[in-house]
């Protein structure tokens, strides 16, 4: 079981759906986030040609985040890599010697 307490980051690649952003930013302007309770957005790029979203969430609860992406999957593909800091990994290499 995983610990519910400990705060997750993850990076969050979002694919636009026919490379095409004005169905995501109309809904982004409408709804916002639509970020479940207890998910939280740090930071975002998107690409120049507007194709796709690079943005930094964090939760405790993954459930959070798939909670997150069913209400945006429609109009974007996702890909989710589990990250952490380059100081935290910098420790876990010294703690590894």
């Amino acid at each position: 079981m995983s610990d519910m307490s400990h705060v997750r980051q993850y990076m969050v690649v979002e694919r636009f759906k026919n490379g095409d952003a004005a169905p995501v930013y109309r809904r982004f302007r409408e709804q916002g986030r639509m970020m479940p309770e207890g998910f939280k957005y740090v930071s975002s790029w998107i690409t120049d040609d507007l194709s796709t979203c690079y943005q930094v969430m964090e939760c405790a609860d993954p459930r959070l985040l798939e909670q997150w992406m069913s209400r945006w999957n429609d109009l974007m593909d996702f890909e989710i890599i589990p990250v952490i800091s380059s100081a935290e990994a910098a420790a876990r290499a010294e703690q590894a010697k």
